[in-house]
């Protein structure tokens, strides 16, 4: 056990070192290559052109950490491959902006890597409580669905990606959460995966902090979407089969909620799924007179109280989740409409002043 601790230890110290220290240079290295964020539209929330590379950093904080710390076994050397074909797309599209297709192809192939190296969604629990059958067998179609899974977190990481600080804290609260987890569970080799990952992006974060210095841009968003994705179907759905249709929903819950509200209302709208617009979560709260630290400051909270009523189903039932999920959409809600209130309030002094 001490063995494991310290190990834990080493992995997040050195990924948040090596992280830390390479994102100057990566940055040094996105003004040289062109891999800067023009604000050219009404999406984006800066001003000024801002390097877009940052995820590279996050990677090589991660991999370093890995190679020094982890035991690399079959499913997990195909997760760091499928990683390295997304961070490769996700650096090319930082520079010259590629097409969605494109994107969406090589991610595809990505995700088919790790399902060859073994890691696949074979059955999870019955939702139906009504159901004399207990699990839901995927059977043939457990390949697609776990592809389809892996490519749809990957984008709806990178789809939250709006606001300085915002994919970068939804996601380490990902990654502490599922290493909170992996713990009770006791699945060591996830814990230093997952370990790996936060040091990673808590070496990134002050440089991402609004204002931000760097965007972790498509290579970091699409990276911790993907890395994310795997890791959450890794040991949930074969040591919890009870709980595993509701906990990666749970701690994924924001982004996911995010992009499927992204594509019914672009699809209502007879656009293309794949469109820009401005009608994400962090966008509707910026227009609702939210400054960008407010909005980073309560979608991360959502964030974290989503991830513990997930720790709460696995160690204490459906009951207790229950009731601190909608305490949580309460608490939520009365904040919201205090803080909006508040800078109305403020704005209409300000008229007045005026």
């Amino acid at each position: 056990m001490e063995y494991d601790l310290l190990r834990l230890f080493f992995t997040i110290f050195i990924a948040f070192l090596v992280s830390f220290a390479s994102t100057p240079v990566v940055k040094s290295l996105a003004y040289k290559i062109g891999a800067i964020d023009v604000p050219n539209d009404e999406r984006r929330m800066h001003k000024k052109p801002i390097a877009r590379l940052g995820g590279l950093a996050i990677f090589y904080g991660f991999i370093v950490a890995i190679l020094c710390f982890a035991d690399i076994n079959h499913t997990i050397r195909g997760i760091l491959i499928g990683s390295v074909i997304i961070v490769s797309l996700g650096v090319l599209d930082d520079v010259f902006q590629l097409k969605s297709l494109t994107k969406l192809l090589v991610q595809i192939v990505a995700a088919s890597v790790v399902v060859m190296h073994g890691l696949r969604v074979h059955y999870i629990s019955n939702p139906n409580i009504f159901s004399s059958d207990p699990y839901i067998s995927f059977g043939i179609w457990s390949a697609p669905i776990t592809i389809l899974w892996i490519v749809g977190v990957t984008n709806a990481v990178n789809l939250i990606d709006g606001l300085d600080g915002l994919a970068a804290g939804v996601s380490s609260i990902s990654c502490v959460s599922l290493l909170a987890i992996s713990l009770v569970t006791k699945e060591p080799e996830i814990a230093i995966l997952t370990a790996a990952a936060a040091g990673a992006v808590f070496g990134f974060l002050p440089y991402n902090l609004h204002p931000a210095k760097i965007f972790m841009g498509d290579t970091g968003a699409t990276f911790l979407g993907f890395f994310l994705a795997c890791v959450s179907i890794m040991g949930l759905f074969k040591s919890y089969a009870v709980i595993s249709f509701a906990v990666p929903f749970l701690i994924l819950g924001l982004p996911i909620f995010d992009t499927t509200f992204a594509i019914l209302r672009r699809v209502i709208n007879k656009r293309s799924p794949m469109s820009a617009d401005r009608g994400h979560l962090h966008h509707r709260l910026i227009d609702m007179g939210f400054n960008q630290r407010q909005v980073v400051s309560i979608l991360c909270i959502g964030s974290a109280l989503l991830s513990m009523s997930a720790l709460v189903l696995l160690m204490s039932g459906t009951i207790r989740s229950l009731i601190l999920i909608l305490s949580v959409i309460l608490l939520v809600w009365i904040g919201v409409r205090s803080m909006g209130d508040e800078n109305n309030n403020n704005e209409v002094n300000n008229n007045e002043k005026n």
